[in-house]
């Protein structure tokens, strides 16, 4: 059944390759890539007729992104366009009667929650939208009770606040005062791009008809937790009388990830803790019926990257049962069936993101229903239908719907299609190789658009970030494949040990171990490459990489000379100072067995820095001054060293900008900057066997 599986996926590759290059098509280029719209967070209406989904367009001059929210027949048909106000709307969410949907936008001046009213037979908008929250402190993720009543909401809010007024006080205060300096007493007092502002995220519950909003989660602390994205953290029981969400109350968030689960009811109350594990629980889902909340949990404290368990939690017995220990993947979004039997969900999976279903009476018995890189699992009323979000590496995310039962989906929105019709889209091609030990291991490449047989090609070699992540079949905006193949180069990327999608123990292979084992894979896989592939040319080679990726490149300046030209992008460059200066301490805490004053001997023993007499490859340094997670002085080090050895260096630095690259014309800058790079040391133009 695999092998016909892989079969198919070969030879859809094979003829997508052909489409690609079909006459009259043209290399993709950055502002193809900026005119395509950015789809996510597909909902089904109630009665099944149809989704509700987000669409956000760029404005490249106005250096600006705008969400709006577009519908779509399940049934199949023409997506439309539902909201339009300039502020833009965001986060559609169906009122349970299906005649209603809200949504979160800064329409009226600050971000609230507003509703909309709509005619399920022409599917259209009909009157203004209205506001439903008015809270100082602004709205976001809204949801609508099952039963109607009731939205509940998230803000950031001051902690020891007992109502709006007090907020509204304090906001404005800080915003009058010439001072701006900041008083730290504890750790987490900046994250990711922002500091903190002595403020908290809160969830609060509203009436349907408006009125003052309360406070459930009240105190010092985060509901829900930062996240990067992904399912929501919080749900509200099928009766609409209790919700659940996720929340790090009992640790420091500096140096923990024990992320818990707790309920209270919807009405405020005490919130009762119900997980148990010391790694972390997260993504409540209460099942149709009731009777279950189902949760992800990790087992090991202090490690973001353990697998994710489902776990299912009896609501009326208290127990709490694993359905997939003995399934080494991790579960990523899922999603109940209408008859709260079965449960699906995505894992990664070998460069791809499948959908699974396990049925809670049989434990351990997952079904893999269909492969590609999906998300933004929901099923339709009836149960006879999985819509859901789909990309691959040629494509960003659409909408599609699966049939149950059938093995083929079907693609609902077209939004891309006028874009992508006419550019070259080379299909990705997997190979595997013998890695360090001799573990398998696998990469991916992608061939120029306009490749030509007995032509050899200057390589772009990426490496990714996490360094529990993947390459595969993923749509990217801030590290396109197709775009850095677009300008004629052959694109190489290696899932090396710590990469997700083929168990727990390769995934563990990083641990400790961040230039060995990996360092090893990949460069391995270049040699095979190199070595299989006759077009290569290994003399034209250019190493890129982000984050963990950007540690690996400082790793490489240090331990090869092979490439001509490298790009670390927001990198570790001296493991010590970093630990000082991140966020997250548990991440360095556990990567590298400890604390610098602990463990000092890895963390000297991983760290870039200390080879430094051995760099000579010319070097391209990017950092954002608002990345927390790796401190914009770990790119200056390098930077500063690479210049004092007098090696070819130039800094790409960013004032506005954090551990990504978001505005649309900094991605420009970003992207002209780092192929500019690479073409100046390795000629773009092919040269002849």
């Amino acid at each position: 059944m695999r092998r016909l599986a892989i079969d198919i996926v070969l030879t859809f590759a094979l003829a997508a390759q052909i489409f690609a290059q079909a006459p009259g098509r043209r290399p993709f280029t950055f502002e193809d890539m900026m005119s395509l719209k950015r789809i996510s967070s597909p909902v089904i209406s109630p009665d099944g007729r149809w989704v509700l989904f987000s669409a956000v367009d760029v404005d490249l001059a106005a250096n600006k992104k705008t969400t709006h929210l577009w519908g779509v027949p399940l049934a199949g048909g023409e997506s439309r366009q539902l909201t339009s106000d300039a502020a833009g709307e965001d986060r559609g969410r169906w009122s349970p009667d299906g005649k209603h949907f809200l949504f979160v936008s800064a329409r009226g001046g600050n971000q609230q929650v507003w509703i909309a009213d709509f005619d399920p037979e022409s599917g259209t908008v009909q009157g203004t939208p209205h506001q439903i929250t008015n809270i100082s402190t602004e709205a976001d993720g809204a949801l609508w009770s099952p039963d109607g009543h009731n939205i509940l909401f998230t803000s950031e809010v001051y902690p020891e606040c007992g109502d709006d007024v007090c907020n509204k006080t304090r906001e404005e205060e800080r915003a009058r005062s010439k001072v701006k300096a900041m008083v730290f007493t504890r750790l987490f007092f900046r994250h990711w791009s922002s500091y903190t502002y002595y403020k908290r995220t809160h969830l609060f519950v509203i009436p349907i008809e408006g009125g003052t909003a309360k406070d459930l989660t009240p105190g010092d602390h985060d509901v829900p937790p930062f996240s990067l994205g992904g399912q929501d953290l919080y749900a509200i029981s099928p009766d609409g009388k209790e919700v659940a969400f996720t929340s790090n109350i009992d640790e420091v968030e500096a140096i923990s990830t024990n992320n818990d689960i707790f309920v209270v009811p919807i009405t405020g109350g005490v919130a009762k803790k119900l997980s148990t594990s010391p790694g972390s629980d997260s993504t409540p889902l209460y099942s149709p019926d009731g009777k279950w909340l189902a949760w992800r949990l990790q087992k090991r404290a202090g490690y973001e990257s353990d697998r994710f368990r489902l776990v299912i939690y009896n609501r009326q017995s208290g127990q709490i049962q694993n359905l997939t220990e003995n399934f080494d993947q991790w579960v990523e979004t899922m999603a109940w069936t209408p008859d709260s039997k079965s449960i699906y969900f995505t894992s990664e999976n070998k460069g791809e993101v499948p959908i699974y279903r396990i049925d809670i009476a049989a434990p351990n018995q997952v079904h893999e229903i269909v492969r590609g890189t999906n998300d933004e699992l929901m099923l339709s009323p009836d149960g006879k239908a999985l819509v859901f979000s789909r990309m691959s590496v040629r494509a960003p995310n659409e909408i599609y719907k699966l049939a149950i039962g059938n093995k083929a989906p079907e693609q609902l929105t077209h939004l891309n299609d006028s874009v992508l019709s006419k550019v070259s889209m080379p299909a990705m091609e997997s190979f595997w190789f013998a890695g360090a030990g001799g573990t398998k291991v696998q990469g991916f490449m992608i061939k120029p658009p306009e490749f030509k047989e007995g032509d050899k090609y200057a390589v772009k070699f990426l490496i990714h970030g996490g360094p529990q992540g993947q390459w595969g079949e993923e749509w990217s905006y801030r590290w396109n494949a197709e775009l850095f193949a677009a300008g004629g180069y052959v694109v190489i990327m290696i899932n090396p040990r710590g990469s997700t999608g083929y168990g727990q123990a390769f995934i563990d292979g990083v641990n400790g171990d961040w230039g060995g084992k990996p360092y090893v894979d990949l460069m391995k896989g270049l040699d095979y490459a190199e070595l299989h592939f006759s077009f290569v040319d290994k003399d034209r080679e250019c190493a890129l990489g982000a984050s963990y990726g950007g540690y690996m490149i400082d790793w490489i300046l240090g331990h090869t000379n092979r490439f001509k030209c490298l790009v670390s992008h927001d990198g570790m460059f001296n493991t010590q100072a970093a630990y000082g200066s991140t966020e997250e301490l548990w991440f360095p805490e556990w990567e590298f067995r400890g604390t610098p004053w602990s463990n000092r001997a890895l963390y000297r023993k991983w760290s870039p820095h200390l080879f430094a007499a051995n760099f000579k490859t010319p070097t391209l340094v990017v950092h954002g001054q608002l990345d927390y997670r790796l401190d914009v002085s770990q790119g200056f080090e390098l930077f500063t060293t690479l210049q004092r050895l007098k090696v070819p260096s130039k800094m790409l630095y960013f004032p506005d900008e954090g551990h990504w690259v978001l505005k649309p014309q900094n991605s420009q800058l970003w992207y002209k900057t780092v192929n500019g790079w690479v073409s100046e040391h390795i000629a773009r133009v092919p040269a002849q066997q």
